[in-house]
């Protein structure tokens, strides 16, 4: 799923391409993306697309008359501009069309139809579907951290993930920040102490500007697997830090990726259900 950087670079990649651009038709081309009905998506119809932007990993498109359409791309989702608008495109899910010349093709691959488009009037903080986002990743202080990991006591790497802590952090970002920070995955949220959470908080802008430079020198979102990653699609390889070989705790849906010398004592975490939980 792509995570705070990608839609960053994404975001502005699209207000290059469209930003000034009336928007003269949207077409839902599945009866499960557009997720609500108030406002009319027929009320941005004749409107400009004045800016683009982001919210932790949700794309905005702010028209004018204050009308946002927002998108949530899921694991399979991408926007991108669609000259030829074909009528049955492949994993249509949802397009933009503006004027003769262009539009933007919401698409989805695999059949299980997650991404979402939501238009939104006026304010968008505060409203479905960006209510009860935590501040993004990027924009966190360290007081906001260390009040925000006291809020539940959990493995970090879960509570990384959870946007109503901390919005734009996903498996990715989770496995390369805790590394950074020389911390376990299993690491408890409200037990870490100064030192640890200063080691968080200055992984977690560092990691997350390091992605949101590569991500900008792309043409579109590229897959997770060529990005400069130290741990995260790196299990057996040696760490590029010590060299002690990076392991991995595997979930039906993800893996968690660390090395042993750096994070965890040399400890190797056995599985998911039967590992200690290192502090």
């Amino acid at each position: 799923m792509p995570e705070l950087p990608e839609i960053t670079a994404h975001a502005e990649r699209l207000a290059v391409r469209f930003t000034g651009a009336t928007l003269t038709a949207f077409q839902p081309l599945h009866l499960t993306t557009l997720k609500t009905f108030d406002p009319n998506p027929r009320d941005a119809c004749g409107s400009t697309l004045i800016a683009t932007g982001r919210r932790g990993k949700y794309l905005k498109l702010h028209f004018e008359n204050e009308l946002t359409f927002v998108v949530h791309l899921m694991q399979g989702g991408r926007l991108r501009s669609d000259a030829t608008r074909a009528k049955k495109p492949r994993g249509g899910m949802a397009r933009w069309e503006f004027g003769d010349d262009d539009a933007l093709l919401l698409t989805e691959s695999g059949t299980e139809h997650n991404v979402g488009v939501w238009l939104v009037g006026g304010e968008t903080e505060g409203v479905a579907p960006l209510d009860g986002l935590g501040p993004d990743a990027d924009m966190v202080t360290r007081d906001q951290l260390t009040e925000i990991l006291q809020v539940e006591n959990a493995r970090i790497h879960g509570f990384l993930r959870r946007q109503r802590h901390i919005a734009g952090i996903g498996r990715l970002l989770a496995n390369e920040i805790l590394h950074a920070a020389k911390l376990s995955p299993f690491a408890m949220s409200s037990k870490l102490v100064e030192d640890q959470i200063d080691r968080l908080h200055a992984a977690m802008q560092s990691v997350v500007a390091t992605s949101i430079d590569h991500e900008r020198s792309l043409d579109d979102i590229g897959r997770s697997a060529d990005r400069p990653n130290l741990v995260h699609h790196r299990v057996g390889f040696g760490c590029t830090t010590c060299n002690d070989e990076i392991r991995s705790v595997d979930y039906r849906r993800y893996t968690v990726a660390y090395c042993p010398n750096c994070q965890t004592d040399g400890k190797v975490l056995a599985d998911n259900t039967t590992s200690r939980f290192l502090k």
